[in-house]
């Protein structure tokens, strides 16, 4: 999250990054100034190879908040997204502080 925060920034622009205890959880906030997401194309945000339409030329596959996405679930925790074109945007992840154990094998680590 923090790669995409610089790579679609202009340069000089802020980025701001807090990290916060709230009820049991350690939450990631990730702040941005960047040319944002539209409320149309947030809800693919997390879908693997899904891109936005502003990009431009800016490289990239489109697997970074896939990946992000699947680590916060299995951590048990969650991600939001609050975001204006050409406002910026910012990452909220609660992740829990006490997790309850989970019994997973590798196979199905795999195949989630």
């Amino acid at each position: 999250m923090l790669s995409n925060a610089v790579k679609y920034s202009p340069n000089n622009s802020h980025i701001q990054i807090n990290l916060l205890i709230q009820n049991q959880n350690a939450v990631f906030l990730i702040q941005d100034e960047g040319i944002g997401i539209s409320p149309e194309e947030q809800q693919n945000l997390f879908e693997p190879f899904f891109r936005a339409s502003n990009v431009g030329n800016v490289p990239g596959t489109g697997l970074g908040l896939a990946i992000v996405h699947k680590c916060v679930d299995l951590h048990q925790g969650r991600i939001t997204i609050a975001s204006q074109v050409g406002v910026g945007t910012t990452f909220r992840v609660e992740l829990p502080l006490v997790v309850k154990s989970v019994n997973l094998t590798l196979p199905d680590v795999i195949h989630r």
